[in-house]
């Protein structure tokens, strides 16, 4: 994934007025998954709040929670995802809050571990994680189509959620759950249909084509677009979103064992804590 592109697709989208509404129906269908939850957050971070769609959402989901809507949505941009966070301490919440919610934005950053991490630091433990982003079922039919005509690919590789689920892992995450769906959206036309995939984000792969396209070259893809037909017969233009939803939980730490170790004070204060009466050193 190209880092600088993605970057500035981020940016787009924190900047228009309405997010996409993809990205609103990401959020209330990770809503409903709340209910599930046995003991409802009451500290809770939106981590995204810029172009993630979920301040409605998340209030009808968790109305007596405290919720956080992770400031200076700036600071998304200006800060690098590969070095530490750098969101004001009052909006951080380090360690502290319930649960960390991040809606459409995994697919919207060039590495996603270091995200995943800062994700892991400002939970307490015990504390969920909850997130969505697309996977790599998203426009099959339109990459197959950019594949024929040789033009590279429409958009960046998508990971797939085995793998996130291995990245939650990594980052200390334990008892990671992913699923997915895949949703069918159809528009009237190609060009509609070419209108709302612009909302979305822009093409980050590597091998992308460097250049300006010309206004046959649109033409061609309207062409394609309206190739991807629904198969009801309607003339409609249709294309798949594939839709992963995650959760895992912060555990207690682990301490590893090594000739010289150096360990939090918070957290071995926290361990000693929870220790059973009558535990063995």
């Amino acid at each position: 994934m190209d880092a600088v592109a993605i970057a500035r697709a981020r940016a787009r989208l924190e900047s228009v007025p309405q997010p996409p509404w993809l990205h609103e129906q990401a959020a209330q269908r990770m809503a409903q998954r709340l209910s599930l939850v046995r003991q409802p957050p009451q500290q809770a971070i939106d981590w995204w709040p810029a172009a993630g769609a979920s301040a409605q959402a998340l209030a009808q989901a968790l109305p007596r929670a405290r919720i956080t809507r992770l400031g200076e949505p700036q600071a998304l941009r200006r800060a690098s995802w590969w070095s530490p966070w750098r969101a004001p301490a009052a909006d951080r919440g380090e360690a502290s809050v319930d649960l960390v919610w991040a809606n459409m934005l995994l697919h919207h950053v060039a590495d996603p571990i270091p995200l995943i991490e800062q994700w892991h630091r400002a939970l307490r433990v015990g504390g969920l994680l909850m997130f969505s982003t697309l996977g790599p079922g998203t426009l099959a039919a339109l990459r197959e189509r950019y594949r024929q005509a040789g033009w590279g690919p429409p958009m960046a590789d998508l990971v797939d959620m085995h793998d996130v689920g291995d990245m939650l892992v990594q980052a200390g995450f334990a008892d990671p759950v992913m699923d997915q769906e895949v949703l069918r959206l159809s528009w009237a036309s190609a060009q509609d249909a070419l209108g709302e995939l612009r909302t979305l984000g822009a093409n980050a792969a590597p091998g992308r084509f460097a250049g300006l396209r010309t206004p046959a070259w649109k033409s061609r893809l309207l062409d394609q677009l309206r190739g991807c037909s629904a198969a009801d017969g309607s003339g409609r233009v249709e294309l798949a979103f594939e839709l992963v939803y995650g959760h895992a939980v912060k555990p207690e730490p682990r301490f590893r064992v090594a000739p010289e170790a150096r360990i939090d004070a918070e957290d071995l204060r926290r361990s000693l804590r929870t220790r059973p009466a009558g535990g063995g050193a």
